[in-house]
């Protein structure tokens, strides 16, 4: 399916997986529209986009955590063109630490921007996919949300409810109101998601074993969304599930 024209909505696009997938997406002639709290990358990114003659892509500002934020991005995104035809729910934080360390300023963190900027972001766009009966929902969730590990137990807690709400969602929407679901679940990706990281102990147990291998790229990961994007709309793809070839578990 064409997604020339379409209009599609990126949060955490400010780097990594997000500035990626728009890079993708702009190149097919999407409209892309950039929201993180960042915005001078933004603006860098928007200025990449422009160079490359495809889609357009708009600089909204904004955090994933607040409503008001979320209400401000569908305004402005609606009024310059018209309608809103996906939404990739990226923005995600993963500071790893031990549950004995009791790091819980960052377990709260994770809860605000993992778990709630989803249902924000759902929330935004719902009103208007069910009006249009179309659209595409695309959730960043992980491996981790299938498999938990010693110093992940908040962090795949998290994916793992944005695994489940993405089915959820799936099961409710997708027959009445023709709006796609999609949960991409990507093992180790070289981002700055390991940047939000202080548990000491995290980075000498887990991130050095991460180093011995190859890790997937915020290229790969922009590509499966583009896969699952590209359907047509009788085909929804539930999850992509995807591993670096060298990472074990």
């Amino acid at each position: 399916m064409s997604m020339k024209g379409k209009t599609i909505i990126i949060t955490g696009a400010s780097s990594g997986i997000g500035e990626a997938t728009a890079m993708r997406l702009a190149k097919e002639g999407v409209n892309v529209v950039l929201t993180a709290r960042r915005e001078e990358k933004l603006k860098e990114l928007k200025s990449k986009i422009d160079k490359e003659n495809g889609g357009k892509a708009l600089v909204i500002p904004g955090d994933v955590t607040k409503k008001e934020d979320f209400k401000n991005l569908i305004d402005k995104t609606k009024k310059e063109f018209g309608s809103i035809d996906g939404l990739i729910n990226n923005a995600g934080l993963m500071p790893l630490s031990y549950v004995k360390n009791l790091h819980t300023d960052e377990w709260d963190k994770m809860v605000d921007v993992n778990i709630k900027g989803v249902l924000n972001g759902v929330a935004a766009v719902l009103p208007t996919m069910m009006e249009q009966k179309s659209g595409n929902i695309i959730n960043i969730s992980s491996s981790a949300a299938r498999k938990i590990y010693p110093g992940g137990a908040v962090y795949c807690a998290t994916k793992s409810a944005v695994k489940m709400f993405s089915e959820g969602l799936r099961q409710e929407l997708a027959p009445k109101f023709n709006i796609n679901i999609t949960s991409i679940e990507p093992g180790f990706v070289d981002t700055e998601l390991t940047d939000t990281i202080t548990d000491d102990e995290i980075k000498e147990d887990v991130l050095s074993n991460f180093k011995e291998m190859t890790p997937l790229q915020a290229e790969d990961i922009a590509n499966a969304i583009y896969y699952s994007l590209s359907q047509p709309k009788r085909a929804n793809v539930n999850d992509v599930f995807i591993m670096p070839t060298e990472q074990e578990q």
